[in-house]
């Protein structure tokens, strides 16, 4: 099996591919990115590439690909809408035009194409265009994202958001457990989708996202 992970360096790309690596049945995880980064196993193959806008230059590459998991993202904060699109919106698009195979998009909890904040209208904007294409595809809404295995996020806020509040992530669990996941979790249930797992819906949340993990 062969899965091609966008985003690879950010917190949730870094789950995905330990993940994938780890996993007997997948062969080869091909990660892209505009920068460099460790190749830890023979199974992975590191592509780099700065115009996601256009991924015809390395389609090959990519090719016969049976997942693609798009883990890019950026935080929206500081930035318009014109700035947070790109990445969240027009890069999905084209990976899921280039790369076949099941789709997995990271989106985030709250996200409404028809909301009144920026992010959350745009991440919703993109799963209702996904969803509508004519191939598998399945989103996932992670919650709060706890960071295992020395995994840490690039964003600094969210490095200090999680330092301060790891102690409450066990009552978090028992008693909001559909906002809570992990990235083991959250890195297995999106191979577990790549493997051929049916949920019975397409968009998963925390809880579902723990539970197909």
């Amino acid at each position: 099996m062969k899965i091609v992970v966008f985003g690879p360096t950010g917190m949730v790309g870094q789950g995905a591919v330990r993940e994938a690596l780890l996993d007997p049945a997948v062969d080869t995880v091909v990660t892209v990115a505009r920068s460099q980064m460790a190749v830890t196993s023979p199974k992975q193959q590191h592509v780099l590439h700065t115009d996601f806008g256009d991924l015809s230059p390395i389609a090959a590459q990519l090719a016969d690909a049976d997942a693609c998991f798009y883990c890019m993202g950026l935080t929206s904060a500081g930035r318009t809408e014109a700035e947070y699109t790109p990445v969240t919106h027009d890069y999905a698009l084209e990976a899921a035009r280039v790369v076949g195979g099941t789709y997995v998009y990271v989106s985030g909890e709250g996200a409404d194409a028809d909301s009144k904040t920026m992010w959350s209208r745009v991440k919703g904007r993109t799963e209702n265009e996904l969803l509508a294409l004519d191939r598998r595809v399945f989103v996932v809404r992670p919650g709060f994202i706890q960071p295992r295995h020395g995994i840490a996020s690039r964003t600094r806020i969210y490095r200090y958001l999680y330092s301060w509040t790891g102690w409450l992530i066990p009552v978090l669990r028992r008693v909001a457990p559909k906002f809570v996941t992990s990235t083991e979790d959250l890195g297995r249930a999106m191979v577990a989708l790549a493997k051929g797992a049916s949920p019975a819906a397409k968009i998963l949340r925390s809880d579902e996202i723990n539970r197909l993990a």
